[in-house]
């Protein structure tokens, strides 16, 4: 998809399903169900796509993917399907080692697990070797001293090569980290939980996170138990969706099993609707 002077696609890195009734939190299954069918354990399908914007001799990538490191156990449990991020970037003919930078919303394991491998020879190597990798400082502070509520979405030990390899840089607030992207933190998920705006001359999009991470999350009430500040979450959504339906942005989903991507409308009830869906490809 071409938006302004950036090429943008949509980097399918793998599926994994997680328990309906966290995704939702307070929402009933009976209304959630009606677009978001669980399995018999309650779970419900979940994409983990990724973005690549290349422009402006950048060529950057949001978001990981869960990745390959993770145990037989924790594979079973969430259903995790993926052959990690370097093999879906060579399937969308984009070449791994030319990527300039990156961004992690945040990071937990389905968001940036996928930014290191390890090698047939068990050596941890870097997804993207020659990337700078942007992170909120807070974020990246949360995730190496995890609390009890998350301690089993962040694994340290996966994102240390990062730092290592001098590939880190933290983010302290809204920053323009090269023309046209920009950090904007929403910290109701987690603190330094960030979203990605993409500007134009042709128009805006944002990378939604786990913000909304569904096409379904549109609804204001529709909020995950995972999130350490359910009501901030709420105002955030309620500024980002009006600001998006005003503007006409383009929301994309990295979790939506079905639609990447759609724009919004405010309804006559202080609630926005999905008007249009997209392919961001």
């Amino acid at each position: 998809m071409k938006l302004g002077a950036f090429n943008l696609a949509a980097i399918e890195t793998g599926a994994f399903r997680l328990d309906g009734g966290a995704m939702f939190g307070v929402v009933p299954k009976v209304l959630w169900s009606r677009t978001n069918q669980a399995d018999e354990n309650n779970r419900i399908a979940m994409a983990m796509r990724a973005l690549y914007v290349e422009g402006g001799g950048r060529r950057l990538v949001i978001d990981s993917g869960a990745g390959t490191n993770f145990s037989l156990k924790m594979i079973t449990n969430y259903a995790i399907r993926t052959n990690g991020l370097r093999a879906a970037l060579e399937r969308a003919s984009i070449a791994p080692d030319t990527v300039t930078d990156a961004v992690a919303t945040h990071l937990h394991f389905d968001h940036a697990g996928g930014f290191t491998y390890r090698s047939e020879t068990g050596e941890m190597k870097l997804a993207l070797p020659r990337a700078v990798h942007h992170i909120q400082r807070t974020q990246w502070e949360a995730a190496l001293s995890p609390s009890e509520k998350d301690r089993a979405s962040f694994f340290p030990e996966y994102l240390l090569p990062i730092e290592q390899a001098g590939l880190l840089r933290l983010a302290d607030g809204v920053v323009e980290i090269y023309p046209g992207v920009t950090l904007i933190p929403t910290d109701g998920h987690t603190h330094g939980h960030q979203v990605v705006l993409i500007s134009t001359s042709a128009g805006k999009l944002l990378y939604c996170g786990d913000l909304i991470p569904l096409a379904s999350h549109v609804n204001l009430p529709y909020i995950m138990a995972y999130d350490h500040f359910p009501l901030k979450t709420l105002e955030e959504k309620r500024q980002i969706l009006g600001r998006a339906a005003d503007e006409g942005w383009i929301l994309f989903f990295e979790h939506d099993p079905e639609i990447a991507a759609a724009k919004v409308r405010r309804t006559d009830s202080d609630a926005f609707a999905i008007t249009e869906t997209m392919e961001i490809g």
